[in-house]
């Protein structure tokens, strides 16, 4: 017999490690079945895992534990991102804390300090996995992979290669995301944006008005734009030139006319500063203007700025707006601007756009070989959303997508930092190009390339690493070629993914399950870089997709709908506190019932408290279910069958209907993704008709074979949402030639089992026997009295007649009457159904006077209550100087009062309608 209750802990762990030891989770690449695969998004190996991570693994885990029951060939590849700024940032800040040094970068240098990193890395990962495998994730540990790895590192190495080669990677000077903190670029996804309320100015600028809330950046301009059509500057024409009193005395400014203007933004006009704003950065492109740059890379001001050089830019701002407050040329301050600022995600820095010599990926340049056509990875990333060869879920961020595709930019993939992958260009010293810079040299390989072959003169290696999503978006099939094939360097990037078994068998990946914030960030990129690397191979029909469904989940949200933060600790929720409190199978539940493809959604701990009650009651059900096996001597691995229909009862065959229409919705509903939808049918199944209808209709006469039937299929279509409780219950009930649960094959509904007439027929005594405790209830009888009941129904008699124990054990009915015809009766509470009617009878159980007399008092006495507390409310003396908590109690009671009124109405009408 199970334990009374179920202990998490004590299950958990013994029932993974047995699933791990059974090789559950080892996909085979030869083998004929239709294969199913996941390339699970790699967390971060800078420690610990967090709620979005948990939502990640138990939506994977579901899809991956369906599908294999399915009979697929299912793999999940496991494993984790270098994540270069994220790493390197925390190593830094610890080396900083627990080694009291002020610069580990100068103090340690290159090569110390990335052993430190990769230390750190290397026990991260060992922390992230024991988290992985605490939410039950059953992926493949035999296929774990690390961005860092060295085939990986080669794949890294050959893609950036074959790029540059195709013109498609450029060094070049182009604005870029700058982090003065961390003396690095970053990428747009690195970015946050916090809003701020700062002063906005308007300032004299010739015969112009401009506005900025950057005085600090206006030091170069010297071009003031408008748009073409605007009516208001039409006497200036494009190209003019005039003298204009600025900060630092007079300068010659000229007039630029280009339609990007907004004529309705400020005063129409705008200055601009190329170097240090991507808008003004395209704009002066565009008319090849002048760029100069005005603050430096360490944030401070540069000589241009002439007595505000060298000050911090916060600190100037003030100095400046005064000067020119001096010289007459300050119109206004408004003080009230709200804008949003960029800060660095990691280092938290304001990030200050730069020209910058950087690498980057041309999006534009149409060399992409794809599908027998030359076309612009722009180009490509938009047709296989399109042409539908990736369908996005849900819809709605399609629009999205192709928002950001047609707006992209060249792709800048280099950093400023050592932790990553090291660009791979070196770069010789002696051998000089036309225009007198070092010569530059690609190169791929496992041994260090340090001198160069045709000179033999030293090379040096590019110092910048690569941004981490150009390793991260090879993800899918860099992870499935074969580790010993790669370390021949004879071989090319093509003739390793096309002898790779891993990749023939498992690419395109079945879905991409990840946040809807990162869909431009590594979505995208992933769609980039595999359509670009396989879209000249016949083999692969000129090109995959990565994936062929990309699932998006939304944010979990704290009660309230705030964002969970790190830096507010009050809104975190710990999944491993969660799992060691409540078990892995009630947080999975949490997050996954009720939540919407794409939606966020709120968790809170009694909402994870709830989902534990309902892996209690399955466990209770299931000793239910035992402990009548047990009376009736009979061992559930035994049952193999189910009784002939003419042995079955009406709650047998209304059971069993319900059973094979739940196994096809959840078929439909995994199949196209809709968990959520799922597991609340699921859930209502087990709670609401098999616990709290049939399992009570059990009590009287039970049906061990229909028991034993139901409660495996309930397992077995619970299994991918709740692993670890399924699995321990499944020992006890399987029948004895059945293996573990998680290799068990998925039910298909039986159409024969179907009886829709049955499950009718069962509904109208549910129904009945509902509305007797409903009466009950209303009523106020006490739960152990048993009362009278006549039923009137001219079509259902016969049927209720046949189930007359039923309806006196669950109403807890002593006397019975039912009949085709009905009579009036005096003295009873009335329930009118869909074809019939509930009398239940008050004589000797209510005085009906007294009950309506001592009503009616308490109604005019809560309705004198209620007028007093909304006469405080209209009293603004109270609203305006008493506590904002005190206001709002205040008013919760004016709601719960008004809601405790309409019953007592309620009450009072029915036993009016009693007394008539």
């Amino acid at each position: 017999m199970l334990p009374k209750a179920y202990d998490p802990k004590a299950v958990e762990d013994r029932i993974y490690a047995m699933w791990e030891e059974s090789g559950a989770f080892t996909a085979d690449a030869k083998s004929d079945k239709e294969p199913f695969t996941i390339a699970m998004p790699p967390p971060n190996a800078t420690g610990n895992l967090h709620l979005g991570h948990a939502v990640m693994l138990a939506l994977q885990d579901i899809f991956i534990r369906f599908q294999r029951m399915r009979g697929k060939e299912a793999l999940w590849v496991p494993g984790t991102d270098h994540a270069a700024i994220a790493t390197e940032s925390m190593v830094i800040r610890k080396l900083q804390k627990e080694k009291k040094m002020k610069d580990p970068r100068a103090q340690l240098g290159r090569e110390t300090l990335v052993n430190e990193i990769r230390t750190f890395v290397e026990q991260s990962k060992k922390t992230i996995r024991g988290q992985v495998r605490k939410m039950g994730s059953s992926c493949d540990w035999s296929r774990e992979r690390y961005t860092m790895d060295a085939t990986l590192n080669r794949c890294v190495n050959e893609v950036f290669v074959k790029m540059y080669r195709d013109g498609l990677i450029y060094r070049g000077h182009r604005i870029v995301n700058w982090d003065p903190k961390l003396q690095t670029t970053v990428s747009d996804d690195e970015i946050e944006h916090e809003e701020r309320t700062e002063p906005f100015y308007t300032f004299k600028y010739g015969p112009f008005e401009i506005s900025t809330s950057r005085p600090e950046t206006k030091f170069g301009d010297k071009y003031v734009v408008m748009h073409p059509d605007d009516k208001r500057y039409a006497k200036y024409e494009h190209g003019q030139t005039m003298t204009v009193e600025w900060i630092n005395g007079p300068i010659e400014a000229t007039v630029i006319k280009d339609k990007a203007v907004d004529p309705e933004f400020g005063t129409g006009v705008m200055t601009i500063t190329p170097w240090h704003d991507h808008v003004d950065f395209d704009l002066a492109e565009r008319h090849k203007l002048e760029k100069q740059q005005i603050i430096g890379f360490d944030g401070k001001l540069l000589p241009i700025a002439g007595e505000f050089s060298g000050m911090p830019i916060e600190d100037a701002r003030e100095k400046i707006v005064e000067k020119l407050k001096s010289k007459g040329l300050l119109v206004s301050i408004k003080e009230d601007y709200v804008h949003n600022v960029s800060l660095s995600q990691r280092g938290k820095g304001k990030i200050e756009p730069q020209i910058k010599e950087q690498w980057f990926i041309d999006v534009n340049k149409r060399v992409v070989k794809w599908k027998r056509r030359e076309l612009s990875l722009k180009e490509v990333m938009q047709e296989v959303v399109k042409t539908g060869l990736i369908k996005i879920i849900p819809e709605r961020f399609e629009k999205e997508y192709f928002h950001w595709i047609d707006n992209l930019r060249d792709w800048c993939i280099s950093r400023q930092i050592w932790w990553g992958h090291r660009v791979p260009v070196y770069y010789c010293t002696k051998c000089k190009e036309a225009n007198g810079k070092p010569q530059e040299h690609l190169y791929v390989g496992t041994e260090p390339f340090v001198t160069h072959e045709l000179c033999g003169s030293p090379v040096t290696q590019d110092p910048d690493t690569l941004d981490t999503w150009f390793s991260s978006a090879l993800w899918t099939w860099s992870t499935l070629i074969d580790t010993e094939l790669a370390e021949d360097m004879s071989m090319s990037l093509e003739e390793l993914l096309l002898t790779s078994p891993d990749f023939m068998k498992f690419h395109p990946t079945d879905v991409m399950e990840t946040g809807y914030d990162i869909i431009f960030f590594w979505v995208s990129r992933m769609i980039l870089m595999t359509t670009y690397v396989t879209g000249p191979m016949a083999e692969l029909e000129y090109g995959q997709v990565p994936f062929d469904t990309v699932y998006l989940h939304g944010m979990i949200r704290t009660r309230d709908g705030r964002k969970m933060s790190k830096s507010d600790p009050e809104t975190m929720i710990d999944p491993l506190d969660m799992i060691a409190k409540y078990g892995a199978d009630a947080l999975r539940l949490s997050m996954i019932v009720g939540q919407s493809p794409g939606a966020d959604s709120r968790l809170y701990e009694e909402k994870i408290a709830g989902y534990r009650n309902f892996v209690n009651k399955l466990w209770n059900a299931s000793r239910f279910v035992l402990m009548k096996c047990e009376e009736g001597h009979t061992d559930p691995s035994t049952i193999t069958a189910l009784p002939h229909a003419k042995d079955l009862s009406l709650a047998d065959r209304a059971l069993l209907h319900a059973l094979e229409v739940l196994i096809e919705d959840v078929m439909d509903g995994l199949t196209n993704y809709r968990l959520s939808e799922v597991g609340e049918r699921i859930y209502a199944f087990v709670w609401e008709y098999f616990c709290d209808w049939y399992l009570e209709l059990s009590k009287g006469t039970a049906n061990l074979a229909v028991l034993v039937h139901v409660l495996r299929k309930i397992l077995v279509l619970l299994h991918p949402y709740c692993p670890f409780v399924t699995e321990e219950l499944w020992a006890s009930v399987k029948s004895s030639d059945a293996g573990m649960l998680i290799k068990n094959t998925w039910p298909n509904a039986k159409a024969e089992r179907k009886d829709p007439e049955a499950y009718a027929q069962l509904q109208i005594l549910i129904d009945v026997i509902t509305a007797i405790r409903k009466l009950r209830s209303e009523q106020g009888i006490e739960p152990g009295k048993e009362v009278s009941v006549t039923i009137f129904s001219k079509d259902h008699a016969a049927l209720l007649d046949a189930q007359p124990e039923h309806i006196r054990r669950l109403g807890k009915v002593n006397s019975l009457t039912i009949s085709g015809k009905s009579v009036k009766l005096k003295n009873t509470a009335v329930a009118i159904l869909s074809g019939a009617e509930v009398h239940l009878s008050l004589e000797g159980l209510i005085d009906v006077e007294a009950e309506v007399k001592k009503l009616k008092i308490e109604h005019a006495d809560l309705t004198k209550y209620l007028k007093g507390i909304e006469a405080k409310l209209n009293d603004k003396s109270f609203t305006e100087k008493a506590p904002p908590k005190v206001v709002e109690m205040e008013r919760k009671k004016i709601e719960e009062g008004k809601d405790k009124l309409n019953k007592l109405a309620e009450r009072l009408s029915t036993l009016d309608n009693i007394k008539k």
